[in-house]
């Protein structure tokens, strides 16, 4: 990768975080305490009386940079904010606290809590969507499509009777099959990810396939998952636009509601991905499957 596509890079990251965050109606508020580290969550509410369906943000940052707030991952949560949908954005264990499946099994305490406790956060637990940007979508696909299964469900929180089951999946620029990734990365995407992936799995995933395909959420697609809708920067020096396209294949054979929508000339992330048309995609995405 040359100086210029990745100074092109660096600014639309710059660019995403440019927007002026407002305060969580609720903040800082703990869903579990894995080995004595607490976990917690804040959540937007739109303006309305009603329960709001309920869109639940996770953060990029390779699996072991970032948070739950911040200007940049604001650029995710205002556009369904303003279109009428709660945002819960976690704080999930990094890749340097605890390998994978740990963050998983954060997650997914986090939507059985959410669920548990709707009436009080005033979201409506029955219209649950999650939204991941890079790492963060990587996440949000293997929580979609892995509803009840024994190693990835974890046994973490106060309400394990409650479901963790979400009715639709956003992706930005996520991983799907990381038995695949890195022969499809460039050489500036190998700087990245290998390093990475050795902290996520605690190995490279051609030294543990099995590791490897249980964090792929390519493997875990089945009939019964939620709608899935991908988008993808087709210059993305960074993530390959490949593994959005597996999980668009995946999805497609096993007959599932999905969309892939390239975002042209767009890098890894940036504001190309919230203009009009792919912002109206992710809406009426949003209202098919969880309603507005």
């Amino acid at each position: 990768m040359n100086l210029s596509s990745l100074f092109s890079w660096l600014m639309a990251l710059l660019l995403t975080s440019q927007v002026q965050a407002q305060d969580p109606v609720f903040q800082d508020i703990i869903y579990a305490n894995p080995d004595g580290l607490d976990l917690d969550l804040d959540i937007y509410l739109p303006e309305t009386d009603n329960a709001a369906p309920l869109v639940i943000y996770l953060h990029g940052g390779i699996w072991r940079l970032g948070d739950k707030s911040g200007e940049r991952n604001y650029g995710y949560i205002r556009p369904f904010l303003e279109n009428g949908y709660a945002v819960a954005s976690l704080n999930f264990r990094a890749s340097t606290d605890a390998p994978f499946p740990a963050m998983v099994h954060d997650i997914k305490a986090a939507i059985r809590y959410l669920r548990a406790n709707a009436a009080d956060l005033r979201v409506n637990a029955s219209r649950i969507a999650v939204i991941g940007s890079s790492s963060g979508a990587h996440l949000a696909q293997v929580v979609g499509t892995s509803n009840g299964h024994p190693q990835l469900e974890g046994s973490l929180g106060n309400h394990l009777d409650t479901s963790s089951a979400v009715q639709a999946i956003i992706s930005y620029f996520g991983a799907s099959d990381l038995t695949t990734i890195l022969e499809q990365s460039t050489p500036f995407g190998l700087i990245i990810r290998e390093p990475a992936l050795e902290l996520l799995l605690g190995t490279q995933p051609d030294d543990n396939d099995y590791l490897a395909q249980l964090a792929s959420p390519v493997v875990h697609v089945d009939e019964n998952d939620p709608p899935l809708l991908l988008f993808h920067g087709d210059m993305d020096p960074q993530m390959p636009v490949n593994q959005s396209l597996q999980m668009f294949g995946a999805y497609k054979a096993a007959d599932l509601h999905v969309i892939f929508e390239p975002v042209h000339g767009a890098v890894h992330g940036g504001p190309e991905f919230f203009e009009e048309q792919h912002l109206s995609t992710a809406i009426d995405f949003l209202g098919h499957t969880i309603g507005r």
